[in-house]
């Protein structure tokens, strides 16, 4: 396994690329993705770049994963370029992956930003030794919340420009409600937010250290069940397991499924820690409601608790931490160094 590196922090003024290496979610609704940009522009004091993928629609860039590639690449080979800023996730990125050039990206390390379906690209960069950020796309963390959480800004902000996330603080509130993405009059609009209970500990005390890998949990079993890009088991060795689930809200089996074939791969004992994003219980189709919502989210902890205190009842295990499909959210690290102290009830991100 090769050295890891933190590419270079962003300063104030400086251009991002803005590419969509997932779907075409910027063509269609184009008002909540000039928010997301003017955002960049008017809160980080960022330049955004469209690349031409950004604004491209669905059709053409699932019939043409070669032209994602090419940006990506195109984005981190440009000198002028301090950062890349994906539009949203998707469902078929892993498909971009054989037409990128390992050794262009390799050469040129530069901040990346995606959640979900970049899990590829992040699983990738990681191979490479590259630390990139799970956070900070444009239609969802920069756009959509009616003015941005505090606690987004505050942690977007180290993940542009400073050198370590550093320590983090669990939020007093959160939300996972969706607003109806056709409707212009949403963009002012706040989310309905409700009380955070904070993070939940689980597993033994003691302390532990390490580089995260993982991300999206669908995207991680595909990145399994696909088996072509995965690094080598004991390259696992020590590390922080990441795991969140998305807006497609998989059952507590679903979950349970994905650890255990984990679990019987011989890779949930290589993990020295655990964290997970606080589940999403609701999407646009579906809200059960808040009793069921809460249900949800702790049949879910059951799920993976068990499963790992089975395969790893060595590894501290914290759940409802702000990253993922939540807002919150914390642009964590993938390929960074966690610290976990279970006892002092603390999380950090340092080099």
């Amino acid at each position: 396994m090769t050295d890891f590196v933190v590419p270079p922090a962003l300063d104030r003024g400086d251009r991002v690329a803005i590419v969509s290496p997932g779907s075409g979610a910027a063509a269609e609704y184009p008002h909540v993705y000039e928010l997301g940009l003017e955002r960049l522009r008017n809160v980080f004091d960022l330049a955004p770049v469209e690349y031409p993928t950004a604004t491209a629609d669905g059709e053409y860039l699932y019939d043409h994963p070669e032209a994602r590639a090419r940006d990506v690449m195109d984005a981190f080979e440009d000198p002028e370029i301090a950062g890349v800023v994906t539009t949203i996730g998707g469902f078929d990125q892993i498909r971009i992956l054989e037409h990128l050039d390992p050794e262009v990206l390799r050469a040129n390390p530069t901040r990346f930003y995606g959640i979900s379906d970049n899990t590829n690209l992040a699983l990738f960069l990681w191979n490479l030794g590259i630390v990139s950020f799970y956070g900070g796309t444009v239609l969802t963390d920069l756009a959509m919340q009616g003015s941005m959480h505090d606690h987004t800004v505050e942690y977007l902000e180290r993940a542009f420009f400073a050198d370590e996330i550093g320590e983090l603080r669990p939020a007093d509130r959160f939300t996972d409600e969706d607003l109806d993405w056709a409707d212009p009059a949403n963009l002012d609009e706040r989310r309905e937010m409700e009380p955070a209970p904070g993070w939940r500990f689980r597993g033994p005390e003691r302390p532990v250290a390490g580089r995260t890998w993982g991300g999206c949990l669908s995207i991680v079993d595909q990145q399994l069940r696909t088996d072509r890009y995965l690094p080598a088991p004991e390259d696992l060795d020590g590390r922080i397991l990441l795991l969140e689930t998305s807006e497609e809200l998989p059952s507590a089996m679903r979950v349970r499924q994905v650890l255990l074939g984990m679990g019987e791969r011989g890779l949930l004992d290589r993990f020295d820690g655990v964290l997970v994003g606080r589940a999403k219980a609701r999407n646009p189709f579906e809200d059960p409601g808040p009793e069921a919502r809460t249900a949800y989210r702790e049949d879910q902890r059951e799920a993976i608790a068990d499963v790992l205190a089975e395969y790893n009842p060595e590894a501290p295990v914290v759940f409802d931490v702000e990253f993922g499909h939540t807002a919150p959210a914390v642009p964590v690290p993938v390929g960074g160094r966690a610290e976990i102290d279970p006892a002092a009830g603390r999380i950090a991100f340092e080099r």
